[in-house]
């Protein structure tokens, strides 16, 4: 039996997010490995939307066959013929090393083969700067989002990454229309304390930021309470921080807590999970056999305005 803490919301893509994702134009998305029923009914969905135009990397007869199911007419797009996952990836991360795609999608391949894929030196998406993955959380019924990083790829980020991913998610959010975001360093408490390393991480990192980031306000460390709950604020004499309660994104310690809180805004307040992996060339779509369409629509749209 499940638990009863479960949402029964179902995941809504936000209209905004589309409004937003269809002023930056349709974007070329290079689907690896796309020859299967999720990556294909994905692809239909964008083109529906009118977010993307899909570039289809993998067994030709296999993508054929799926478009043919779903009764979609693909022989607008095009279709590079490629056996295996692996081959699938490396070409499908060629061409957007080739600039003959603005997207790099996961389509069936395992995400390990993904990344490496995107990673070979050669297939010309390294930028030098590092990778990081960042979630945007909308609420089922509209609101405020929440972006998180990061919950996916990057296990146990040293302080670099986490400059990176506080930068990288400021420059998203100023493509996303908010140009002096909020930002939460996540700890287990509000004070620094020895024992609690993310706490000293927390207010280093809240320091460096004020040292270099000029249009956002970044406070920590803080615990999810003073993250996301005004009144826990104002009970801890918080009130007048510019984060406290109102943060807009949320900079995690690791991957373990950054997965947690994501997923338990997905399973628990039935938010709608755009994901992407920012710092390379061009986005990566990192999507999961478990994300529902609202999240793969989002996630779509997400990678539209990170391109635009």
């Amino acid at each position: 039996m499940s638990s009863a803490f479960l949402s029964t919301k179902e995941a809504v893509c936000p209209p905004d997010l589309l409004v937003r994702a269809r002023s930056a134009g349709r974007v070329r998305v290079a689907i690896a490995d796309a020859g299967a029923a999720l990556p294909m009914e994905a692809a239909k969905l964008g083109v529906d939307e009118g977010l993307i135009e899909p570039v289809f990397v993998g067994s030709a007869a296999a993508i054929r066959a799926e478009a043919d199911t779903l009764g979609w007419d693909i022989s607008g797009f095009e279709v590079h013929d490629a056996e295996g996952e692996q081959a699938a990836g490396d070409l499908a991360a060629n061409i957007c090393g080739q600039d003959k795609a603005d997207v790099l999608m996961k389509g069936k391949l395992h995400s390990d083969v993904f990344m490496r894929a995107a990673l070979r030196r050669d297939a010309g998406l390294r930028t030098g700067q590092r990778l990081v993955h960042i979630f945007h959380i909308s609420p089922p019924n509209g609101g405020r989002p929440l972006l998180i990083s990061d919950a996916a790829v990057n296990v146990a980020p040293d302080m670099i990454t986490r400059q990176t991913a506080l930068q990288l998610m400021v420059d998203l959010f100023g493509k996303l229309g908010n140009d002096h975001p909020k930002i939460a360093v996540l700890s287990a408490t509000e004070s620094v304390l020895p024992a609690v390393p993310s706490s000293t991480e927390g207010r280093e990192l809240a320091v460096w930021a004020k040292e270099n980031i000029a249009n956002a306000d970044v406070t920590g460390p803080l615990a999810l309470d003073l993250i996301l709950s005004e009144a826990s604020a104002a009970t801890k004499g918080m009130a007048d921080d510019k984060v406290a309660g109102k943060a807009d994104g949320v900079i995690v310690p690791d991957i373990v807590s950054g997965n947690t809180l994501f997923k338990s805004l997905v399973y628990l307040a039935g938010g709608c999970a755009a994901g992407l992996v920012l710092g390379a060339k061009v986005p990566l779509l990192l999507t999961s056999r478990a994300d529902p369409p609202a999240a793969r629509l989002a996630s779509m749209a997400l990678a539209a305005i990170a391109r635009g």
